[in-house]
């Protein structure tokens, strides 16, 4: 049997696309706030263009089951609700504290002119990213093995019985 394809969402440049709002909530002291939700947007559109992707792969793979049928919304729900909460909600909001708390401790500790500060609070957030990733997946993994996942089971896996 052949290697397996490369996940276009997961293995490739395009799974940075996830972290836009990240690198938008870090930024915030320095730009618009319309910047920052276009930073939402793009990775919102990355959850759902990764969850329409396991939806079209489970689809496939299902294609001869017919009563594997459910597997393929269950396929799109997992991947949507994950990378949601993963991708977006979950890091956004840690990014956010993170950084408005940092400006007004620079604030208060410092007096460091404000454009150094927004500055700082903006390499603050930068480089905490890479920290927050597997904690926050971790824990996504878990809220969701311990919720959602024992209504259905995990994709390409049948419903826990009940």
């Amino acid at each position: 049997m052949g290697a397996e394809e490369p996940d276009l969402y997961r293995d490739t440049w395009v799974r940075y696309l996830g972290y836009a709002n990240e690198v938008g909530e870090s930024f915030r002291p320095l730009v618009p706030v319309s910047v920052v939700w276009a930073s939402y947007g793009v990775a919102t559109a990355y959850v759902t263009a990764d969850a329409i992707d396991k939806g079209r792969k489970a689809a496939t793979a299902h294609a001869q089951d017919p009563a594997q049928a459910a597997r393929v919304g269950v396929a799109v729900v997992d991947t949507f609700v994950w990378q949601g909460l993963a991708s977006v909600a979950i890091p956004g909001f840690t990014i956010n504290r993170l950084c408005a708390a940092s400006l007004a401790l620079l604030g208060t500790f410092t007096r460091w002119p404000l454009p150094l500060r927004r500055w700082t609070t903006t390499a603050l957030g930068l480089a905490a990213i890479p920290f927050i990733i597997t904690p926050i997946d971790r824990t996504v993994d878990f809220l969701m093995d311990s919720s959602l996942r024992k209504l259905y089971g995990a994709p390409g896996e049948p419903p826990a019985p009940h």
